[in-house]
């Protein structure tokens, strides 16, 4: 700990000089989460459609959410470079993509090449390029990788607008997206890595940082830093992963079932909105707190689902739902879809202290390979009763909403109320 200064909680800093490319590895970074988004969100769109494609979307989201944790473990301590795990990350999700352009998205080709190949690479990209802007923007982690996990959500707008003017195209969509994924996350991988142990920006007082009376108004820390055994003897934890396995449910099945009504446009301002909202959320819990902020986001997916709902069933030729319903619901839904990740992300370091949040957080996400399964049986209910299934997407939107004004930080007196 030479030449490492400590805040009023005891936590260590070793402020340093903020390099020139800084901002640099931040947008090349944010390139590449742009750049897997069409795995995810290009797949769920164009084809999952029956029962074969969203199994396979089930396996690359659960591929996705928990294969990159072996990955970061080992990226944290050194023993893999962040170079080499973008390069995999790469090669990967290149792979995943050309695979369901030359698949058509199903077979066993699709499983292997698209569904855990494609899948591990997309989770290799997301984890890495989270723990880099976070660890190079410590004094505000949660706002920069809100953007950054944003493109992740809106990278693949394009794709899907190409897609709908010309649906004969899409083969030569996914191709072109292969080529792009490639190349932006091996430039990433050439300029990102990680600062030294404790860094921190030297222009940014730590010690009166971490007595922003402001700042802790609306995001109070932890009671000390937890480690990853003692956050996971807590309560706090395995609720914030049901929030997220329901959140995350309802999220990836609302891109299902809003393509499946033809209405291209719609389609789009969802996934746009899915992946914008999640800076302006964390910008908002930084004025309105944190949990406030994550049962209104809650409470705009639950409406969504709603009037998408009354939308679908109120469509004059089935499959083919349009209007000001539809529209509406993309848009609720696309607001509440997507801002909660950062929300949790923030709340972890929130309750469990900033020296392992990393190594926490990566637990909690791991349930959206559960929310991956959940959102396949909801879409399979959806082939044949849409308006039961969208209900049923509406109450589990809604369990979270209730439960996040009632989280609490590990190890306060039930007295306090924070």
């Amino acid at each position: 700990m030479e030449n490492a200064i400590r805040d009023w909680r005891g936590r260590a800093y070793r402020p340093g000089p903020v390099p020139a490319d800084r901002m640099r590895m931040f947008w090349l970074a944010l390139a590449a989460m742009a750049a897997i988004s069409p795995l995810q969100y290009g797949y769920a769109a164009l084809l999952a459609r029956e029962a074969g494609g969203l199994t396979l979307l089930a396996v690359w989201i659960a591929c996705q959410a928990a294969g990159a944790l072996p990955a970061l473990h080992l990226v944290r301590r050194g023993r893999l470079s962040v170079r080499a795990s973008l390069a995999m990350g790469a090669a990967l999700s290149g792979l995943g993509l050309a695979t369901t352009a030359l698949s058509g998205g199903l077979g066993l080709p699709a499983l292997v090449g698209y569904a855990v190949l494609g899948g591990l690479g997309g989770g290799l990209v997301y984890g890495v390029c989270g723990e880099v802007v976070s660890a190079w923007f410590p004094e505000r982690p949660a706002g920069r990788v809100g953007l950054i996990t944003g493109a992740f959500g809106y990278g693949a707008v394009p794709l899907l607008v190409w897609a709908g003017i010309a649906p004969g195209a899409t083969t030569a969509a996914f191709l072109a997206a292969a080529a792009v994924a490639t190349g932006v996350i091996a430039a990433a991988a050439a300029r990102l890595r990680l600062p030294p142990a404790l860094w921190w920006p030297d222009d940014v007082d730590p010690r009166t940082h971490a007595l922003d009376a402001a700042r802790l108004r609306t995001a109070p820390e932890g009671t000390k830093q937890f480690g990853l055994a003692q956050a996971m003897r807590t309560r706090t934890m395995p609720t914030l992963a049901l929030i997220l396995t329901c959140a995350g449910a309802v999220s990836v099945f609302d891109v299902i079932v809003v393509a499946g009504t033809g209405a291209w446009g719609a389609l789009a301002l969802l996934v746009a909105l899915n992946g914008a909202s999640r800076s302006v959320a964390v910008r908002a819990s930084e004025l309105f707190g944190r949990r406030r902020v994550l049962a209104t986001v809650f409470g705009s997916l639950a409406v969504g689902q709603i009037l998408l709902a009354v939308a679908v069933q109120n469509a004059a030729v089935p499959g083919q739902a349009a209007g000001a319903l539809l529209w509406l619901g993309a848009v609720a839904a696309g607001l509440g879809g997507g801002a909660f990740y950062p929300l949790l992300a923030g709340l972890v370091r929130e309750f469990f202290g900033a020296e392992r949040a990393g190594d926490i957080h990566a637990v909690v996400y791991s349930a959206k390979a559960v929310a991956g399964v959940v959102a396949v049986v909801l879409a399979l209910t959806a082939l044949t009763a849409p308006g039961a299934a969208l209900l049923a997407a509406a109450a589990l939107a809604a369990l979270p909403a209730l439960a996040a004004p009632r989280l609490r930080i590990p190890g306060l007196p039930a007295t306090i109320p924070l």
